[in-house]
């Protein structure tokens, strides 16, 4: 076993060739050592993006509008319906994303589910996504809490 000794380490005396490699090494761009790539960053799932989309508006934390360019079809009318009576608004405690499911009925859409809770309050929410033909994923479907009481007759 090797002995460990005490005191100050010795540093070898810094000489002007040393310093100017060391200040170019700060301005160097770094590359990694051969053979080693940078790993992507992992990029979260649309289901889970999109959950957290729909409760911060459904809660209303953020405005319904911010979800046009998110959605299709049906899907903004249904949300901004479902805004509207502010199904996610509590006192204190914010809603929170606590589970997300989905299942893939197809290539390029996706069926999910999500339990939010607030407080000692848990709801479910279903809401199906599908991609665009620009690679862009699109809420087509929203649901809140079991089936939506009929809308009042408009004339």
């Amino acid at each position: 076993m090797p002995r460990r000794t005490t005191g100050t380490p010795t540093t070898p005396a810094h000489t002007d060739a040393t310093a100017s490699a060391s200040a170019e090494a700060e301005t160097a761009p770094r590359v990694p050592p051969q053979g080693l790539r940078p790993t992507a960053i992992p990029q979260p799932l649309p289901t889970d993006v999109f959950a957290d989309l729909l409760v911060a508006v459904l809660s209303g934390h953020r405005p319904v509008h911010s979800m046009l360019r998110h959605t299709r079809g049906r899907a903004y009318d249904e949300l901004a319906w479902l805004a509207e009576r502010g199904p996610l608004r509590t006192r204190g405690a914010r809603p929170v994303v606590r589970d997300i499911g989905y299942f893939e009925p197809r290539p390029g859409a996706i069926e999910a589910f999500a339990r939010v809770g607030a407080g000692d309050r848990l709801r479910a929410m279903a809401f199906r996504l599908e991609l665009g033909q620009d690679r862009r994923w699109r809420c087509t479907a929203v649901e809140l809490g079991g089936p939506r009481p009929p809308r009042p007759e408009t004339d």
